[in-house]
This record gives C-alpha cells, structure tokens and sequence, in this order.
C-alpha cells in the first residue's frame, strides 16, 4: 500500500523544529481527585529541546514509518487526524491517530493525551470498544494505532437503512449502556458520549458498534466529583453545568442518544447555546410531537428515567441494561417510525458535518500566529513580569487594548477561569479568556471559514461549492447532503448560502465544545457557562 498522503509523521517532525524550539516536559500521571484543577502552563519554554509525552526514555522514541505504511486520512479531529495505516509485518489494515505534538499547546493537553492512552490500555478488551493497539511517539507526533472501524458513524448508517424501529434502537442502546457500565466499573467516567464517537467495526447489517474516543475520559474513585466542563451541549448532563458532577453524566448523554434515535432531534434545543443550556436545567421533555405518539410507554418511561435531572436517582448502567425496554428488546415493536425521523436524522447529521468543517477551518486559522499574540498581549499586561496576570493587570490590560468591559465583567472573567481562587491568571487561563473575547468581539473567524467556502468570492456559498466541500472530506453523498443543507440554511430561498445566513446557521444549537476543545481542553467552555450565570442563566 503506499501512501497517498505526505506521512503525518514526517510533517509533525518539521513542525517541532518550528514551534518547539524548547518544550516543557510535563511527567504528570492522569488526571483525577475532587474537583481537580490543572495549571495550564505553555509547553513552549526552554527548559528542553524536545516535548516527551509518553516516553521518559527518549531512546525508546520509534519513527511510525518503521513499522506502519501510512495512508489516506480517515477523519480529523481537535488534536489528532486518524490515517488508514497497514502493519508492515503483518500487512493487517488498521486506524492510526496521529497527534502532532505542535498542536499540545499547554501541560493540560499534554496529560489529556496520556490520559487517553492510559484509560484505553487500562480498560479490559471488550466488543464495543475499539482496541489500541499500541502507542508510539516520535519527535513531532503522537500515534495511536488501534483497531480499524470501516462501517461508518452511528447516525450515517441509520440515515443510510432510510427507517428507524424502536428494535433498532434498543440494540444500539443495549451496547452504549454496556460500554457505560464496563466504564464505571472500571474508574472511568466517559464524559463525551455522542452519536460520533461510535464507529461500526464494518459495513455489515450485524456489524458490532464500538466507542471510538476516550480523549475527554477521565478516572474516579467513588463519590468523587469533578468540576472541569466538558462534553458537547446536546449531551451535557445539567450537573455538569452546574459545574459538581460523578458517573452520573454518562447516563444522561447515553438517554440523550436514545431520545435522538427514537425522534431525530435532541431533547434539549435551543436558537443559542446560552438557550441549549437553559433547556437542559429545565428539564422539560418534549413526548408530544411526532412520532412520539407512536412510541412505546416503555421506551419512553427508560428515557425519561435515564434523563432524571437529579443523578442520585437517575439509573445506573445495569439499572438501564435490566429495564424492561431493553430487556423485551426482541420484543420491541420493529415498525418504521416514519419519514419524520429520517429527515430529521439526515439534518442534524449533516448539519453537524458542515459545521464540523467549518470549525475546523476556523481552527486550522487560529494557530501559531494569533497564539503568538496572545502570548505577546501576556506580556504587556503582565507589567511585573511574574508569569501571571492580576485582577488590575488584567482590567488595565484590557481597558489598554480597546475591550470596554465593565468591573463586574472583568472580575467575572477572572473567576470564571481562576480555578484555584487565587485572584490571577496564568498563561493557558489568560488564552481562555483572551478567545473567548475575541469570540464576543468580532466575527473574523467565521469570515474566514465563509471565505474557506466561497471559493469564487462572490459573497456567497453556491450549491457546487458546498457540494465540494463536503467531497473532500469523503462524503458519497456529498450532493444529496449539500441540497439538505441548503433547504435548512437558505432562509431567503434564493438557491445560496450568505454570509448572515451562514453565521446564523453556525450560531444555531451550535457545538461549541468542538471548537473549544481545540483551544483550551474544557476551560473556555467554563469561562463560557460562567458568564451565562452571572447574565442570563442561574446556575448557583
């Protein structure tokens, strides 16, 4: 097989010599204990000529070519890209996430991603789990190499089947909860259940369905609670936001999913993140609209159980697994639950695909150069030249580069992200606040990933070019999902996508964990439900 593709190993080892010119070595082991807060420090110092992640012997540093052929891209995500790779020796297809170390920007990434690779060897080998098969690193990367998963994302291969029965949905069910409890039973608390996250091994009708991606995971010890946000909004359990959760999480994303599967729209929904968030403290769930009305007592009665805003009394994993719905699963009844859910199931798949595109050009675009500004603007504000940022420093600072906030808003920022209450900010605090400003501020990034589509620079997203842009990323159905896509996006009906209309569409329900999680691995997502408390939200 050879590659068809520059080998990303190759391209992360030019990336070091460019932007690791000195790393920090961060030995930390995973992340756990009560409410657990992490110092976000750059890994860019001096203090050593290369960044070790997984290996404190340097010598045990293996270039991924040696023993893999590297081929086309797979996916993408925050941090990493998965590659079709094949083992050299064995010539067995396999998947290989590699991720480039130039993108671990501070010590928390770093942890995140040993944490990852110490959740996935600590957890027994089991059918609905990918398997990892072993983790290298080399001077530029990461590599992760596991088992291959062909058969597509849980929510393509339900569009593709053109129904949905409540049988069908039990089966996937049965499987995410089972993941769930192995989890638990284990230490572990998943924290980013979501329809992505699980891959069918192959293109089989009765293909297994496995979770794909520990990256948010983290260990914990019973009765343990944890503050640090994280998740996507649709998923994310209301303690969460309230910023003191356990396991219980997990349950919640896992009746979310469910919901999903049975009515094609999530339960909690909103034209804003602030509203997604309001939506999920409230609690209501929506049994009235179709299809609803079709659905079992019992399907319904699990999701309402599974999506009990009070964890103590929520379900746990085997309570789910032994519930009368899963149970009688063959039981369930097997009749399409119509066109309704197919189409809504086509749009919110979709609609997350483009947005996930988009976001991923704004991420691709907020790289070295705007990081390196921010670093600069520390620098300025940091007037005594301590390695933090005060209360003062930062009010002065902010007032100096043209950001009118208010005392009130300034503290607030400060508390959002000062974990420690410690009335400062050190570096990767002060990067969360320093883009989430910019995100208040200006629209510049989604000019640029308008741009990244407009391709003829026109002012508009045309058919073809949408049409294309869903090509690259392998979409066999790219232009079926552009017309979709258009239907929900062109509001005026005029056969394009404008720029307000584009902006609307990515401010709406829009996954803002997909494009924090690039930046700063939870804490921008704190500083962001943090504001909504003090604003339009009351979370104390």
């Amino acid at each position: 097989m050879g590659n068809c593709c520059r080998s990303p190993a190759a391209v992360a080892r030019e990336d070091v010599k460019t932007h690791f010119p000195g790393a920090h070595h961060d030995h930390g082991g995973p992340a756990s204990g009560k409410n657990h807060h992490r110092n976000q420090k750059g890994v860019g110092g001096a203090q050593s000529k290369r960044l070790t992640v997984l290996c404190s012997d340097t010598k045990s540093v293996v270039a991924i070519e040696e023993k893999y052929a590297l081929d086309r891209e797979l996916g993408r995500g925050e941090f990493g890209v998965t590659y079709l790779c094949m083992d050299r020796a064995t010539r067995e297809l396999l998947a290989c996430k590699s991720i480039s170390k130039r993108k671990l920007r501070t010590s928390v990434d770093v942890e995140d991603v040993r944490r990852e690779v110490t959740i996935m060897r600590h957890l027994p080998r089991s059918p609905s789990i990918v398997s990892l098969r072993e983790a290298l690193e080399d001077d530029g990367a990461v590599h992760l190499v596991m088992e291959l998963c062909e058969g597509g994302e849980l929510f393509d291969r339900i569009v593709a089947r053109g129904h949905y029965s409540e049988r069908a949905a039990a089966v996937v069910m049965r499987t995410i909860v089972e993941v769930v409890q192995l989890c638990h039973k284990h230490g572990v608390i998943h924290r980013d259940l979501k329809p992505e996250n699980f891959l069918f091994a192959n293109k089989k009708e009765n293909s297994p369905l496995k979770a794909i991606d520990f990256g948010l995971s983290i260990f914990f010890k019973t009765g343990e609670n944890f503050s640090e946000i994280v998740g996507s909004p649709y998923y994310m359990a209301p303690e969460v936001l309230k910023r003191n959760y356990g396991p219980e999480i997990d349950i919640w994303s896992a009746g979310v999913i469910l919901y999903i599967l049975l009515c094609g729209v999530p339960p909690f929904w909103a034209e804003t993140e602030q509203g997604v968030a309001q939506a999920i403290l409230k609690g209501a769930i929506d049994f009235t609209r179709d299809p609803w009305p079709n659905v079992s007592e019992s399907a319904k009665n699990l999701v309402q159980q599974m999506l009990e805003p009070e964890p103590k009394l929520r379900l746990t994993a085997k309570q789910v697994l032994e519930h009368s719905w899963l149970q009688n699963a063959k039981k369930a009844p097997n009749v399409p639950l119509g066109d309704v859910v197919k189409s809504r199931l086509k749009q919110f798949s979709r609609m997350n695909r483009f947005k996930r595109r988009a976001l991923r050009v704004i991420a691709d675009h907020l790289s070295t150069e705007e990081v390196e500004d921010i670093k600069e603007m520390f620098r300025m504000m940091d007037t005594d030249n301590d390695g933090i940022v005060s209360h003062e420093e930062l009010k002065a600072g902010l007032s100096k580069f043209g950001s009118h906030l208010v005392e009130s808003e300034v503290h607030m920022l400060v508390e959002a992200v000062d974990t420690n209450g410690k009335g400062t900010l050190d570096y990767g605090e002060f990067l969360a606040v320093s883009l989430h400003l910019q995100r208040m501020a200006n629209d510049e990034h989604l000019r640029r990933a308008f741009s990244y589509f407009d391709k003829d620079g026109n002012g508009f997203i045309e058919p073809n070019e949408l049409h294309e842009a869903l090509a690259e990323d392998g979409a066999t159905d790219s232009m079926e999902a552009a017309n979709d896509i258009l239907q929900e996006v062109d509001t005026d009906k005029d056969g394009r996508i404008s720029y307000d209309e584009f902006v609307a569409m990515m401010k709406t329900g829009t996954d803002w964990r997909k494009a924090s999680r690039h930046y700063s691995r939870g804490r921008f997502n704190s500083l962001s439900v943090r504001l909504m408390k003090d604003g339009s939200l009351n979370l104390g």
